[in-house]
């Protein structure tokens, strides 16, 4: 218990100076505003009623309300077998997080579909996550997908309860039309406008991280998939009428990741009134604000580029993959959820139940080459309570499918993809206040398994310090 984790650190996956960083980039969205829990449950309602509206879905779906807790980010959906699930940095799923609407799939059923529980390569979601080229998965990264995932397995549960024949490449694609629709139709943004107090959590602290840039002299932008009103209702919110004055250059309808990658699209300005204009851009002005274009036509007019830029976002994909393959720009990922995970990880009960499943591990691993029938006997006794502790240990964070960065003994997929996309990552902007404007970022140096002791060896050693293990082996 001396050495907790700090909930509001930022950690490295690859080592960086601040003092090399002379421009700063933001996100909007879940990046520089967060938004309350009513947000999802909006996405949800609204969602389900172009279902019934506009895709002629049956009313009854609407007894099905919106479970914040049901679903968590980075998870796998097969389109075609209408399965929600869990997957490893190795392409396998974690087995007992394979949901058919709302209810577990047994293990059983999940190794005869799959041949096992790995799911191969052409089979996995694309680049940026999505079910296309004949991937049959779909990976939901962002945090507005968490709405979407409830709503799939609600009209699944609903069809499979009702004993309605479907096709379920039909509902997955309605879904997503019906919850992009909430968003392209404007639907979600009048509703945060109209009521902006309601689903803004109200963070001073934002204004603070752009304040203390700006007075070292760091230049700042924003890019965002957002509207022109939308994010300056926003952000007068939450930084102030003078919002503006911070930032160098402010893009909105970005089209990210396509404004990383399409150069064809130029900038158009947006006057004070929310009017298009078709002036050329020549200059990115500081004060005014753009919509579209692209990143090669960023980069020539601003001259920002390499590794003096660091960029901010929630989404691994959309907001950090193209800038840190392509650009060479520097990349800070944005994971609300770090900060409830790390405070569950520093409970006393989550430690102890950690310590005890490692220490059955290496247990099994020291005892397994005794073959008697009572070696045998308390082996399997062992791997019975690792398996119940596996379950306990997932139920921390979440009933259904547990770590948003950890299967039962793997870094999980969506873990795998944020230590590649981004230099460093944390649970909020607030957390760069900590931090002087020169620190150095280094990663701790994660042991190989080879540069590691056998579970055997370090049960030996008494590296787990666990009272009078030395006397039950010896005893055994």
């Amino acid at each position: 218990m001396s050495n907790l984790l700090n909930p509001d650190a930022i950690f490295s996956n690859n080592e960086m100076s601040l003092s090399d960083i002379e421009i700063y980039g933001f996100d909007y969205d879940y990046t520089l505003v967060f938004y309350s829990k009513h947000l999802h449950t909006l996405i949800y309602n609204a969602a389900r009623d172009l279902l019934i509206n506009e895709h002629r879905y049956p009313a009854e779906i609407r007894k099905y309300d919106y479970d914040p807790s049901f679903a968590i980010r980075g998870l796998h959906y097969d389109v075609h077998r209408a399965l929600l699930m869990k997957i490893d940095a190795f392409h396998y799923i974690q087995l007992g997080t394979v949901y058919r609407g709302l209810t577990v799939v047994p293990d059983e059923e999940v190794i005869a579909m799959y041949d096992g529980s790995h799911v191969p390569l052409e089979q996995m979601s694309d680049f940026y996550g999505k079910s296309s080229h004949g991937n049959t998965m779909k990976q939901f990264m962002d945090i507005f997908s968490l709405p979407e995932m409830t709503l799939l397995s609600c009209v699944n549960e609903y069809f499979l309860k009702n004993n309605i024949d479907y096709e379920p490449a039909h509902l997955y694609k309605d879904v997503k039309d019906s919850i992009r629709d909430v968003h392209i139709k404007g639907i979600m943004y009048r509703a945060i406008e109209a009521d902006i107090e309601k689903y803004i959590c109200y963070a001073e602290q934002t204004r603070a991280v752009l304040a203390k840039l700006a007075d070292h002299g760091k230049k700042m932008f924003l890019i965002t998939n957002s509207p022109s009103s939308f994010v300056d209702k926003g952000m007068k919110f939450i930084v102030g009428k003078d919002w503006r004055d911070l930032f160098d250059v402010v893009i909105v309808q970005a089209d990210k990741p396509n404004f990383f990658n399409d150069k064809r699209r130029p900038f158009r300005k947006v006057n004070e009134r929310g009017v298009l204009l078709w002036d050329k851009i020549h200059k990115l002005q500081k004060g005014q604000i753009y919509k579209q274009g692209n990143l090669y036509e960023f980069l020539k007019l601003t001259g920002w580029r390499g590794s003096r830029v660091l960029y901010f976002g929630d989404h691994i994909y959309s907001d950090l993959a193209d800038l840190t393959l392509k650009h060479g720009w520097r990349t800070g990922a944005i994971i609300p959820e770090l900060r409830s995970e790390i405070k569950i990880m520093n409970t006393e009960k989550y430690i102890q139940t950690m310590t005890w499943l490692q220490t059955l591990t290496g247990l099994l691993e020291h005892m397994q080459v005794h073959r008697d029938p009572d070696s045998q006997m308390v082996l399997e006794e062992w791997k019975k309570e690792r398996k119940e502790m596996r379950e306990t240990t997932k139920n921390f964070f979440n009933s259904q499918f547990g770590s948003l960065f950890r299967t039962d003994q793997n870094p999980t997929y969506f873990l795998r993809r944020l230590s590649r996309f981004a230099d460093i990552y944390m649970a909020s902007l607030s957390c760069l206040l900590n931090y002087d404007p020169n620190y150095t970022f280094y990663p701790r140096r994660t042991p190989l398994q080879h540069e590691l002791p056998a579970w055997s060896d370090q049960l030996c050693t008494g590296t787990f310090r666990i009272p009078f293990l030395q006397e039950m082996l010896q005893i055994k």
